[in-house]
């Protein structure tokens, strides 16, 4: 099970060099991955009664730019978004923009996607909240077309593209996996995904989850072995002595991945944060 490090975002701050100084240390420290999450804006509570989303004072690091940066300044991680909001984004443009970062960071990304919640956001963005779920998935088609070839042509319900190409191509199919625990998500990443990722504990609910996704995989021809699973740990919300257990959990289930969140925990620092991921990853790690 590959353990990586999640971006604590709502507690980094906007500092680049404080960025850089984390992410050096997580790669050095031997952590697999840098997973980061993605909102474009946050709302404003002032006007809106029992808003319990993020806000416009939750910092978010915007994920391809974020990614370009620690593109140039790692060489080893894999760089994850988790989740990227797919369906308020211009597909054509994510796939643009996947495409760069992965040939810069020299195919280090892992495309997290689904369809958020926040509907004051896609409004602002200008994109419908209805049919994110259908659009999602034909997105990914699209992605994937527009990554292999020089040019396509694409008749869809929600994309018209003729005789058109992305230039560089990334060389790869860049994985794609899916976040999200409605039934449809399950469906979706046992169809088409490359992986899921989930957010439960490792509990009965969790391990039904997962025979779920691989009965959606089997039942469409797929070989469920190859698609991975990256669980979380959010070290603020488990007692210290289960760290290792739940990391344990995981790994007796069949993830692939699992990702250490340590925002919640009531930190200091960014530098408190580094220190932390640095200091745990031997405990989670098996013998």
């Amino acid at each position: 099970m590959k353990i990586g490090a999640i971006l604590p975002q709502l507690e980094i701050g906007a500092d680049p060099a404080v960025v850089r100084h984390w992410a050096e240390t997580v790669e050095s420290a031997g952590y697999n991955h840098i997973l980061a999450y993605d909102h474009v804006l946050g709302a404003s509570p002032e006007h809106r009664p029992g808003w319990t989303g993020y806000t416009d004072k939750s910092l978010f690091h915007e994920v391809f730019v974020l990614f370009g940066y620690l593109a140039a300044i790692t060489s080893t991680v894999e760089l994850v978004t988790g989740v990227l909001v797919l369906p308020q984004r211009q597909t054509a443009l994510v796939a643009k923009q996947a495409a760069e970062v992965d040939v810069l960071s020299g195919g280090r990304l892992r495309l997290g996607v689904g369809i958020g919640w926040n509907q004051v956001e896609y409004q602002a963005l200008g994109v419908r909240f209805a049919q994110r779920g259908e659009r999602l998935t034909e997105q990914v088609d699209v992605l994937r077309k527009l990554w292999a070839e020089p040019v396509i042509s694409y008749d869809g319900a929600f994309h018209q593209i003729e005789e058109t190409g992305l230039n560089p191509l990334p060389g790869r199919r860049i994985p794609i996996w899916f976040g999200g625990s409605a039934e449809a998500v399950l469906r979706r990443t046992g169809e088409i995904g490359d992986g899921w990722l989930p957010q439960n504990a490792p509990d009965d609910e969790a391990r039904e989850q997962l025979e779920c996704v691989r009965a959606y995989a089997a039942a469409a021809g797929r070989d469920p072995a190859e698609i991975g699973f990256e669980a979380r740990l959010s070290l603020g919300r488990v007692p210290e002595q289960d760290w290792a257990s739940y990391a344990e959990g995981w790994r007796s289930l069949g993830a692939t991945h699992l990702g250490i969140n340590t925002m919640g925990m009531g930190l200091k620092s960014p530098g408190d944060h580094a220190a932390v991921l640095r200091d745990v990853l031997p405990l989670l790690q098996a013998d």
